[in-house]
């Protein structure tokens, strides 16, 4: 299995709006440097309920804006890293390489209110099914849009 990064995102504050960025530096147990849940202050971060790395297939929010007509290609998806051209659900209980980086995957991410909150009607019913996975970091290193994902 071989896919790439098409798209990264960040926010260093729970409930403020995702950036796009070229690259990011991942930290083992922490998650991405900058982001809000690696610096605590995401939204479900007193809930305990934190995601080191947030993937989510491009293919999917492709579907998402082309089918249901809802906008998540600027970051409303509020996932890290946007995949192409790999099923996410297929690295359950394996390791994947994301450019420098080793993470391995945690748990599906299924969509919550909060994110149709911070967005528009029918984000949650659209994500659904859709909503990605979490990973750990496992080696830390530097991820850039258009690295390579691969399972080790």
């Amino acid at each position: 299995m071989k896919g790439t990064v098409e798209g990264i995102f960040v926010t260093g504050q729970g409930s403020a709006p995702m950036e796009r960025v070229e690259e990011v530096t991942t930290i083992v147990g922490c998650g991405i440097e900058g982001d809000r849940y690696c610096e605590g202050t995401g939204f479900w971060t007193n809930y305990g309920d934190v995601c080191q790395v947030t993937l989510i297939e491009g293919e999917d929010l492709d579907f998402i804006e082309e089918e249901l007509g809802i906008r998540v290609k600027d970051g409303q998806h509020r996932r890290n890293i946007i995949t192409r051209g790999i099923r996410l659900l297929d690295l359950r209980k394996k390791r994947f390489r994301v450019g420098e980086a080793l993470l391995e995957f945690d748990r599906s991410r299924p969509p919550c209110k909060h994110v149709q909150n911070l967005s528009e009607p029918g984000m949650t019913r659209a994500l659904k099914n859709r909503g990605g996975i979490c990973a750990r970091v496992i080696e830390a290193g530097r991820i850039r849009a258009q690295d390579a994902i691969e399972v080790e």
